[in-house]
């Protein structure tokens, strides 16, 4: 089994930015891919961002391209996974998931995944 617990989320204004954090614990996820997904009210969860096992491999949607970035611990600790977001707008705001998935799929979809953290809140201002 894996866990995994978000940290870093809460309020910012627009133009801001905020750094969310994944750690990992109960078995290794170094060959695990990892990603974020949001979900705001009355949405369906949508992809955000993901990384590969190995960290060569990164892919956003678009609405965040250019301004999030993922990242993930080098080394044998690569449990914990870092989602650096700037340029922060309103549309934004949505709580955050992280997700981590044995799998040679793109990380796109939430299938791809086995293991969700609980969610943590982001709240950008206008």
């Amino acid at each position: 089994q894996v866990q995994l617990v978000e940290s870093g989320g809460g309020p910012v204004q627009a133009g801001g930015s905020l750094r969310i954090s994944c750690a990992a614990s109960g078995r290794t996820v170094s060959s695990y891919t990892m990603g974020y997904f949001r979900q705001a009210p009355g949405e369906e969860r949508q992809f955000v961002a993901t990384i590969s096992w190995s960290g060569t491999r990164t892919d956003y949607a678009d609405s965040v391209k250019g301004r999030f970035t993922i990242s993930r611990d080098s080394g044998n600790a690569k449990n914990t996974v870092h989602l650096q977001m700037t340029n922060l707008k309103p549309e934004d705001t949505a709580v955050y998931y992280c997700a981590a998935g044995f799998t040679n799929r793109d990380g796109m979809a939430p299938s791809d995944y086995s293991y969700w953290g609980q969610g943590i809140q982001v709240t950008v201002s206008s």
